[in-house]
């Protein structure tokens, strides 16, 4: 779903795109997604502005947000029990780690 989701925002972002830089040849109409991905990445990689390349970054940053936030569901109550049985199960058999001895795990890998 997360490549999916990725390449409908980038669908987005071409139509933004050729509505801002008024290029016509990168219609959504007229090329399949790959060639229209290849079209973004070079027209992208000549872009000087930094406004447009804000723009876009911002875009893309929102964009994906409201995919994930759409695509969230419920977790149902019989997922929900099952998730706490097996917490509990990994706590009663010594499969956890506690905060402490995390954090002292990280500090040893600098």
């Amino acid at each position: 779903m997360e490549y999916r989701a990725f390449c409908y925002t980038i669908g987005i972002i071409l139509i933004i795109f050729t509505k801002i830089t008024g290029n016509k040849y990168l219609s959504k109409s007229k090329m399949d997604l790959k060639s229209r991905k290849l079209s973004f990445i070079q027209e992208f990689l000549r872009v000087q502005n930094e406004d447009i390349i804000r723009g876009l970054e911002k875009l893309l940053s929102n964009r994906k947000s409201e995919l994930f936030e759409k695509n969230l569901e419920p977790m149902s109550l019989d997922q929900f029990n099952a998730e706490i049985d097996q917490a509990l199960d990994d706590y009663n058999n010594d499969r956890v780690i506690t905060a402490t001895d995390l954090k002292a795990k990280i500090q040893k890998w600098n």
